[in-house]
């Protein structure tokens, strides 16, 4: 909690514009570093990544879901927002020990969960092996138990598959990232089994969109950007 304050303050080049707007912010009044909020939400048990069967005439094709862990939720959010065939993306917390847990438990890194998102998707618009790649493209795949400035087993990175060929693409996607020789040092991301996604507080949803500076400060000062091009090579491609 204490580095992700620490990356807001880092950011460079705040005015008193920002500074008025972080006034004005909404009501939860509170940094990444905070605990507030009341949007209580019902947590969802992981359903099923694909379907089988073609939906029948008349029928509405059914949606897959995604489960991926990449430290602070508000900027994994941005990576899978407004790409095609993406339908919704769900900031919350997964992989856990704890029933309902609220941000401040989480962020304390005492209830075992990882900040994470739930992407709801159209498999004939976008694949999970896109999915993946978008995944990869937006973390840092060296570092345990920590992304950026963020430092805690509650921002590690981590896929967590919810049937046997999700779990079957993630390893052959991590695979073929070693095979390439791109990185000389291992790559830490756990892939293991999804367990019962809760939604994080509502205030928490978007937040990209409802408070842009605050939310560019922080991503800022965390040098997530800077890392990933980095190890990347260039800025991470975000759909929003």
């Amino acid at each position: 909690m204490m580095d992700r304050m620490r990356g807001i303050g880092a950011a460079l080049g705040i005015t008193l514009l920002l500074g008025a707007a972080w006034a004005g912010a909404d009501n939860s009044g509170t940094a990444k570093g905070g605990a507030a909020g009341d949007g209580k939400v019902a947590p969802q048990k992981a359903a099923a990544g694909k379907t089988a069967e073609a939906p029948k005439a008349g029928q509405q094709a059914p949606l897959g879901e995604a489960i991926f862990a990449g430290g602070c939720f508000w900027c994994v959010e941005t990576a899978f927002e407004g790409q095609p065939g993406v339908s919704a993306v769900i900031s919350g917390y997964t992989g856990g020990h704890k029933k309902d847990p609220k941000y401040d438990e989480v962020s304390s890194g005492v209830t075992g969960h990882a900040e994470a998102v739930r992407v709801v998707f159209d498999p004939r618009l976008i694949s999970y092996a896109k999915l993946l790649d978008l995944f990869w493209h937006n973390i840092d795949p060296l570092t345990a138990n920590a992304q950026f400035c963020d430092h805690g087993t509650q921002y590690r990175s981590g896929i967590f598959y919810l049937d046997a060929a999700q779990k079957k693409a993630a390893e052959e996607s991590k695979a073929a990232l070693v095979a390439s020789g791109r990185f000389k040092s291992p790559i830490v991301t756990e892939i293991t089994a999804a367990g019962t996604f809760y939604p994080a507080e509502e205030y928490h949803q978007d937040f990209y969109k409802k408070n842009p500076l605050r939310y560019q400060s922080y991503r800022l000062g965390c040098g997530r950007d800077r890392r990933l091009i980095e190890l990347w090579g260039a800025a991470p491609a975000q759909g929003h």
